[in-house]
């Protein structure tokens, strides 16, 4: 018996090694990012608004758990994830908070509370409204993290460029922004701005991870996925 319960203890020890590892709110938002695609620390710190050095200290924490891997490129340090298995693990992660925790719907509906682009769609409604109409698709994430992966045929659009770019963009379609999910403020920023400039726009609440998970083809610098 006393071997049984070391091996048990054994095993329990290793799977807890994951959750150590992301039990910070900070990883969980480095993991989020990571799943747009490869970053160096410089990035994911300047997303993230964390110092580089505290940033570097949760990702420490995050490779020696083997969820992220570290690749050296110059001078620069490159982040990505293990596998798609670890986007996976932050996709359920999220997916139990938003079940279980009425929290997190409250908070949510705080802060869209009195904004004008509290509707969003879902990756399936977008599915429907592109059989039925033309819609704009606007990646307004920064260039790099739409060459890695977008929506097949978005445009890419920076929310930082948006203001000096309207006229680019079509008033006789309806414009959907998305970012990199349903807790990403960029594209809630873009459908704001697309509006009051006599725009109509909705955002797109879902992202490149859950695309991939329902199946749904992702255009990146490796082609269709």
């Amino acid at each position: 018996m006393g071997s049984d319960r070391a091996f048990k203890d054994a095993i329990y020890e290793q799977i807890a090694r994951v959750g150590r590892a992301v039990d910070h709110p900070r990883r969980l938002e480095l993991l989020d990012l990571l799943c747009q695609g490869p970053m160096t620390v410089e990035q994911l710190a300047r997303k993230s608004a964390m110092s580089v050095s505290s940033t570097s200290q949760h990702l420490q924490h995050l490779r020696e758990a083997r969820l992220v891997r570290v690749e050296h490129r110059g001078t620069f340090r490159v982040y990505e994830l293990t596998d798609e298995a670890t986007c996976e693990l932050f996709r359920t992660l999220r997916g139990l908070a938003q079940r279980y925790y009425a929290e997190m719907s409250a908070i949510t509906e705080a802060f869209l509370r009195d904004r004008e682009a509290l509707e969003a769609l879902d990756t399936v409604a977008l599915q429907q409204r592109l059989t039925q109409e033309s819609l704009t698709l606007l990646d307004v994430r920064p260039t790099e993290e739409y060459a890695v992966g977008h929506w097949p045929g978005a445009v890419s659009l920076p929310v930082e460029e948006l203001a000096g770019r309207l006229a680019e963009l079509p008033k006789d379609q309806t414009i959907v922004a998305y970012c990199r999910g349903p807790y990403c403020v960029l594209s809630l920023h873009a459908v704001e701005m697309l509006r009051k400039n006599g725009y109509r726009a909705i955002r797109l609440a879902d992202g490149v991870s859950d695309w991939k998970a329902q199946g749904f083809p992702v255009v990146g610098v490796k082609g269709v996925s």
